[in-house]
């Protein structure tokens, strides 16, 4: 290929009939697009169509590193994995952390592509040159703990890296996710219900080289800034002690806690759930990823009762999942369903807001006994909380139908449920409320995975961070930017953000550095790859890849029948003003956000599809024809 910072080489494996071979990686493909999600959109457009099912034979998986994943570039530790999702139907992309990434680089390789179902469970072994499928009928019926420990007890090696699946996958729930390192998920878009549609158990990966770089001189000078403005930054002390945990104690103050099916902004006894007594009553030790200079993991331990337990413990997003928005501050029955989550490997925001609809769907009387088979799905039911995670993971009873995600429940139940199914684009939306913070509403209403709030990551305005928002956007901007209440210019931020959280995933970085705190900007990253790759990038250069990504999804989206009608939220943000707490009264503009979102993307401001004038200036016009020909309204 020419270039440094990427191994160089992609691994595609045909489960169907078993055959597995290395290609060199393309050096434009690895120069335009860069890793990670790049390559996850332009192989997934190129490869999944309408006509796809999302669990059949000819979906793709797609596992992708970036050209700094693995090296010592703050956070280097992400990687991607895509498909089209059984969950939204459309786009489906989920990304993890750990130190599985960063061993697929050192083994030798910048990508996995799976293809086709294998007639029985297999996992795919890679150890530098040496791949092969493996027997996996010993592991098939295990927790993602278990298949971890019994890969590395026979290869003999502590070290090897495992992704796998849990019971949750297998049984094809579809928010089933695929988890590494002890508790490290790629778990939301419904990733894992693909993999066991495949019978591919686990991926499991040894690397024994390294990175190789252009300039390591240069890199490592600016390696010795990049972490000296990582530690010496006022908000990583409190990300170390508390991991994101904290957040409940912010989202709290400023009324954008979730509570009771996204009802409400604030819960009245948050401090039962709380970072700080996370912190102060089970935290056995922070946990890092690879390169990671904040250790935002939680290694916990319930010391006795029902639910001891010893592992990987919840973050704000499961905090909140199966916390206030269930109603719930019995945080040891919390922990423990984070706990199931990890080990079944499902996605703990999913799981939550369908746990969250069902529960406010039977208190307003549209679920019975005989929907539920006989339980009583009380607000705040620890008990009750854990019992569903179990029979979600196996699909057993009244499990069987939350499985499927809150809008096929609602679908299937009717009644007026649907009304109570909060969901953009059929996937559950996370701990965020967009009456309390008017970007993040947005963000969840254009994010091409559906709900999302990690797409754009619009936490500049969430308490104000004015000196990077002029730094980043202009002064022009002020004060109306910084308010998280007033939507004006939310549009212009949120299509900024998006475009440059593709960048980040691209690259194989985290979004912890990059947008908060927000440390490092294109320019670092351009000067990173610069060093680690030998092409020289700047920051214009990255803008329009970040800009080529994310409409190059939209445009798999749009062969599947999105439009402006789908970037939407559910009434409950747009209609019902929040009833209490700091945020009280507020609802989401949306359409005034769209139309300045549309109009700062180039697209059509009526069908929300990209203009054929943006996508010839991304260097997507092949496409921009192509959809044309087949009859989408690309003006």
């Amino acid at each position: 290929m020419g270039f440094k910072g990427w191994a160089g080489k992609v691994i595609h494996v045909d489960l169907g009939s078993g055959s597995v071979s290395v290609e060199p990686l393309d050096g434009s493909l690895a120069a335009e697009y860069l890793g990670g999600t790049g390559f996850a959109a332009r192989w997934l457009y190129d490869g999944v169509g309408p006509e796809t099912d999302p669990l059949g034979p000819d979906n793709l998986l797609i596992f992708a590193v970036g050209a700094l994943t693995g090296t010592a570039f703050p956070q280097a530790s992400r990687h991607v994995i895509a498909a089209k999702s059984p969950l939204t139907d459309i786009y489906g992309e989920s990304h993890a952390a750990g130190h599985w990434g960063a061993e697929l680089k050192f083994a030798g390789y910048d990508a996995i592509v799976f293809r086709g179902r294998s007639p029985r469970p297999v996992y795919l072994w890679v150890e530098d040159g040496s791949i092969e499928l493996r027997d996996a009928s010993d592991l098939w019926g295990r927790t993602t703990y278990e298949t971890e420990a019994m890969i590395r007890e026979e290869a003999g090696d502590p070290f090897v890296k495992v992704a796998s699946i849990g019971q949750a996958g297998e049984n094809l729930v579809r928010f089933a996710g695929i988890f590494n390192d002890h508790g490290r998920a790629a778990a939301r878009s419904g990733i894992g219900a693909v993999m066991g549609s495949k019978r591919l158990k686990a991926v499991a990966v040894r690397g024994h080289g390294s990175v190789e770089l252009a300039d390591p001189d240069r890199f490592m000078e600016l390696f010795f800034d990049w972490r000296e403005r990582m530690l010496s930054h006022p908000f990583t002390p409190d990300r170390v002690k508390y991991g994101t945990n904290n957040l409940v104690e912010l989202m709290q103050a400023i009324g954008r806690l979730p509570a009771y099916n996204h009802r409400e902004g604030v819960f009245d006894e948050w401090e039962k759930v709380s970072g700080e007594r996370i912190t102060r009553e089970y935290l056995v030790a922070p946990k890092a990823d690879f390169a990671c200079l904040q250790r935002c993991g939680r290694f916990v331990r319930v010391p006795s009762g029902k639910y001891a337990m010893v592992g990987k413990g919840p973050e704000y997003e499961g905090l909140d999942a199966l916390g206030p928005n269930v109603g719930n501050s019995d945080v040891e029955a919390l922990i423990y369903a984070n706990h199931l989550c990890n080990q079944y490997g499902m996605d703990v925001i999913s799981a939550g807001g369908v746990i969250a609809w069902a529960m406010e769907s039977w208190e307003r009387g549209l679920l019975t006994a005989e929907d539920t088979g006989g339980l009583e799905l009380r607000w705040g039911d620890g008990d009750l909380i854990v019992q569903l995670v179990e029979m979600i993971a196996f699909r057993k009873g009244f499990g069987d139908l939350l499985a499927e995600g809150v809008y096929r429940a609602s679908k299937k139940i009717g009644r007026g449920t649907e009304k109570y199914a909060m969901h953009v684009k059929k996937m559950e939306i996370a701990a965020q409320d967009g009456r309390a913070q008017k970007s993040m509403g947005l963000a969840h209403a254009t994010s091409n995975r559906g709900a999302d709030h990690l797409y754009a990551f619009p936490v500049l305005d969430e308490v104000g961070f004015e000196k990077e928002i002029v730094e980043r956007f202009g002064e022009r901007y002020l004060p109306e930017m910084t308010d998280r209440l007033n939507p004006k210019y939310k549009g212009i931020m949120v299509k900024e953000l998006e475009d440059f959280c593709a960048v980040v995933e691209a690259v194989g970085v985290c979004k912890y550095g990059t947008v908060i705190p927000p440390v490092f900007y294109y320019g670092d990253l351009a000067d990173a790859l610069t060093a680690a790759t030998g092409v020289t990038y700047d920051e214009a250069r990255l803008r329009l890849i970040g800009e080529r990504i994310v409409n190059l999804q939209r445009l798999f989206n749009v062969r599947e029948g999105i439009t402006r009608r789908d970037d939407t939220l559910p009434e409950r943000f747009t209609r019902e003003p929040m009833p209490r707490g700091p945020s009280r009264g507020q609802v989401v503009e949306l359409d005034q956000m769209l139309d300045e979102y549309y109009g700062h993307r180039g697209w059509d401001p009526e069908t929300g599809i990209p203009t054929r004038e943006r996508l010839e200036a991304l260097g997507l016009g092949r496409e921009a024809e192509e959809l044309a020909a087949a009859g989408y309204p690309v003006k």
